[in-house]
């Protein structure tokens, strides 16, 4: 199936951090918007904060542009730019929550890189100071997926591919997440 790769975000630094009711610290969310990235098997985007961290199964992010606009939608305001989700992967005609629990090719034209995603990504409460009050609630089950890149490979802006989408079995996905490194 086709789809568009919308943006892509590598950030060294954590964003969201503190109250949100105080508000994020400035920044320029063009410094971290890249047009390609390098993706490590079980360590997830060169350069990213969550590079080789110990939650592997939660090394990239990813959501659907047209969930962004759907909670423009819900909110009656807007427009909202889907990266300030911090989401690492941002797409356009794809639904990534329908891709939480499954393996997944995608390849944006420098080949296959397969992915496992665990999880979704749920939203949280600095959607309202980042997007508008009543996001975080709304974003609950369209925030996308985490997910681990399980092939080394390239990731681009553009036009991509997404095939051999099958679903984890029950056990595997609890066992997974379980077994993952405490320390």
């Amino acid at each position: 199936m086709e789809l568009e790769i919308v943006s892509l975000l590598v950030s060294r630094v954590r964003r969201y951090d503190g109250r949100p009711g105080d508000g994020p610290e400035p920044y320029d969310i063009r410094d971290e918007l890249v047009d390609s990235v390098r993706v490590r098997a079980h360590q997830g985007l060169v350069g990213d904060r969550y590079f080789g961290t110990r939650f592997t199964y939660a090394a990239m992010t990813m959501i659907a542009a047209e969930s962004i606009e759907q909670l423009e939608g819900e909110l009656g305001t807007g427009p909202f730019d889907p990266a300030v989700a911090r989401r690492n992967l941002v797409t356009r005609g794809l639904d990534v929550d329908a891709l939480a629990r499954t393996t997944f090719t995608l390849d944006a034209g420098h080949g296959p890189i397969r992915f496992r995603s665990m999880t979704p990504a749920n939203p949280c409460a600095w959607m309202n100071t980042v997007y508008a009050p009543g996001a975080h609630q709304a974003l609950r089950g369209h925030a996308g997926i985490r997910c681990e890149p399980l092939d080394d490979g390239q990731l681009s802006v553009g036009p991509a591919m997404i095939t051999d989408i099958a679903p984890i079995p029950p056990d595997e996905l609890t066992r997974r997440i379980k077994s993952a490194p405490t320390s």
